[in-house]
């Protein structure tokens, strides 16, 4: 996508002893990028979410773990770093895929050509999840036709968190069909939830749709409901971080409540992903473990001052403790459907074998 008229992606090879991210934590106020060297500043730009978004940093691990070959290709040194980058995030399944991706590309071959080879594969991860998003949106993009052709007037669409292409390697998932709806002159206009506590819908989903000129509008996360029973939503889409085998879907902390919302008032609600996301080994989204983030993130904010210094600054009370799970579950029968790179399915096990026989 592009920033000021330059294409970028969210993370790129800088030669082969390096590579680069946008980072997010510095965004909407400042865009700046990062240059990593080693698989410690990967587990780094991941854990403090410089870099963030389920398939992308299952890139940006695949990238560290290329690293850290170069330094040193034994298999005690992979198993450490790829462990280590396995740790920085619980709940994406993306991540542990990646990695095991790469553990698998490695170990059959000898020493001496595991750096080349780390460095292929991590390359071929980017490009397959970009071709994959664009793929998402290709098919996301039926929907909204659809919808547009019953409609016949502008349509609202409401999304939660950032599921776009600073959340993937490009494209993104949820905003994908949107961008290409735009692109085709479909009119539209998004709600985007602030997604508290990092906002990362009122930073990063609207500073991508503002750069790309999609007309969106920021709301805070509770009002979601309140447009849903005026008739000003029409479609929700969302990303996720895992879909468990049953169709139950992991995704930022609040999409459970928008999509018992959508329920309550008969608004479509689709969840769109790469099949990299899809957790074949866990039946139900019981068994998938929620992050427990900082209570910093909820206490605190951070944003710019009149002056145009970037400042944090406490918000709660002084004293009072704070809980904060990054995710919840959504049950499967919440979910209209899946859009995925293969197509549409049901949010059932079998829609999904339907698309992933082989799985």
């Amino acid at each position: 996508m592009k920033i000021h008229g330059k294409h970028y992606r969210s993370v790129w090879p800088i030669g082969e002893d390096a590579f680069g991210i946008i980072d997010q934590t510095r965004l909407p106020h400042e865009f700046v990028t990062l240059e990593l060297r080693t698989a410690d500043d990967a587990a780094h730009a991941i854990r403090s979410m410089q870099t963030r978004g389920a398939p992308l940093i299952g890139a940006v691990a695949a990238y560290g773990l290329a690293l850290a070959v170069r330094k040193d290709s034994s298999d005690e040194s992979i198993e450490r770093a790829l462990h280590m980058l396995a740790e920085t995030r619980p709940t994406a399944i993306n991540l542990k895929w990646a990695l095991w991706r790469m553990r698998g590309a490695l170990l059959n071959h000898p020493r001496d050509k595991r750096a080349a080879i780390a460095w292929a594969e991590a390359a071929a991860i980017a490009g397959e999840d970009a071709a994959m998003c664009e793929a998402i949106g290709r098919n996301g993009l039926e929907i909204i036709r659809a919808l547009h052709r019953e409609k016949g007037r502008k349509l609202n669409i409401l999304t939660h968190c950032n599921a776009g292409w600073l959340a993937t390697v490009d494209w993104g998932t949820a905003l994908a069909p949107i961008y290409m709806a735009h692109d085709e002159r479909i009119p539209l206009h998004v709600w985007v939830d602030e997604t508290r506590p990092r906002n990362q819908g009122a930073s990063l989903t609207a500073f991508e749709l503002g750069a790309h000129g999609v007309a969106h509008t920021i709301i805070v996360d509770n009002a979601g409901g309140h447009y849903m029973q005026a008739g000003q939503v029409d479609l929700c889409i969302v990303g996720t971080d895992r879909v468990t085998t049953n169709g139950d879907v992991a995704n930022k902390i609040g999409t459970y409540l928008k999509a018992l919302a959508a329920k309550d008032n008969g608004v479509p609600f689709y969840v769109a992903l790469p099949s990299s996301t899809i957790d074949w080994t866990l039946a139900s989204g019981r068994d998938i473990p929620i992050e427990e983030r900082s209570p910093d993130e909820l206490l605190k904010m951070t944003g710019r001052t009149p002056s145009g210094s970037i400042q944090t600054v406490e918000i709660a009370a002084p004293g009072s403790p704070g809980a904060n799970p990054g995710f919840d579950v959504t049950p499967s029968r919440l979910v209209t459907g899946f859009i995925t790179e293969r197509g549409t399915c049901e949010a059932t096990e079998q829609g999904l074998r339907s698309l992933f026989p082989a799985a």
